[in-house]
């Protein structure tokens, strides 16, 4: 899902909300005129006014170089982005993005001969996309997002045998059965969580105690050119997404455990009708 520029608070009293608003509008015409200045000041106050940042504010301030970019985006601001898209999610990431990682992790499941699967865990589920991709190779299907309105949209879809709303990174830290039990899986997958994540290194450890020896675990990842990049693991691109470096990548992979089987380049979906570089990730504890 693409950054929002049209900004809808909706968890402030009204005068809140409007000031809230104004700020925000105002940095992003300051930055659209180029007054990188006065847009970091705006976007600073709505930050004041927000702090739990339902706008996204840290990730316009990083993708204006105002600040270092943080280690993820804050869950406020990507739970109200896909709330609101909710009902058109599927036109815009299929038909308007052309997105199709879900049915690439497909071809690349059948090119590496793995699975079939007993248990996904399908993490940024959305509306279901990776779930209907990989039904005919996964037996058991559970799927988690941190939208509620989108997980509703994926339970109409039947194809995950559980869904669950919440934040990827807790919920591989966290998730428990209600008799206790920690449950494992022998795929997990997370095609466009990453855009969403910065910092690598609390997901692979979590994908890592989740996943039994063998299991594997698929990823999309977005990436810019190392002179981009200018050494760094991850920043915020100029779409207001996180990309990460090829070599961060595979360094966190192997940190956490991981064998990598395929790390592809692929266009991961269209900006402006321009395609946008990243990778598929195929990767066995």
């Amino acid at each position: 899902m693409s950054d929002n520029d049209n900004f809808a608070p909706h968890e402030h009293d009204a005068t809140e909300n409007e000031a809230l608003a104004e700020a925000y509008n105002r940095g992003l015409e300051l930055q659209k005129a180029g007054d990188l200045k006065g847009a970091e000041q705006a976007y600073r106050h709505a930050l004041t006014l927000d702090p739990v940042d339902t706008g996204g504010v840290s990730i316009r301030l990083a993708a204006i170089g105002a600040q270092d970019a943080p280690e993820k985006m804050p869950d406020a601001y990507v739970a109200t982005l896909f709330d609101q898209h909710a009902d058109v999610f599927d036109d815009i990431l299929v038909d308007e993005l052309g997105y199709c990682v879900p049915l690439l992790v497909r071809d690349l499941i059948r090119r590496l001969e793995i699975g079939p699967f007993t248990r996904l865990l399908d993490l940024g589920c959305g509306t279901g996309l990776t779930g209907m991709a990989l039904a005919d190779c996964t037996v058991h299907r559970t799927g988690v997002d941190l939208s509620e309105r989108i997980v509703e949209l994926a339970y109409d879809r039947q194809v995950y045998d559980d869904l669950y709303v919440g934040e990827a990174v807790e919920f591989l830290q966290e998730f428990e059965e209600e008799d206790g039990s920690r449950p494992n899986w022998d795929l997990i997958t997370a095609t466009d969580v990453f855009p969403y994540l910065g910092a690598v290194e609390p997901f692979l450890a979590g994908a890592a105690g989740r996943l039994g020896q063998g299991g594997c675990l698929a990823f999309s990842t977005e990436t810019l050119p190392e002179e981009i990049l200018g050494g760094r693991s991850y920043m915020v691109g100029a779409k207001n997404r996180f990309a990460q470096g090829e070599a961060y990548i595979r360094a966190a992979l192997d940190a956490a455990g991981f064998e990598i089987l395929a790390m592809e380049p692929i266009t991961v979906r269209l900006e402006e009708n321009d395609p946008v570089p990243g990778h598929l990730v195929m990767a066995r504890r």
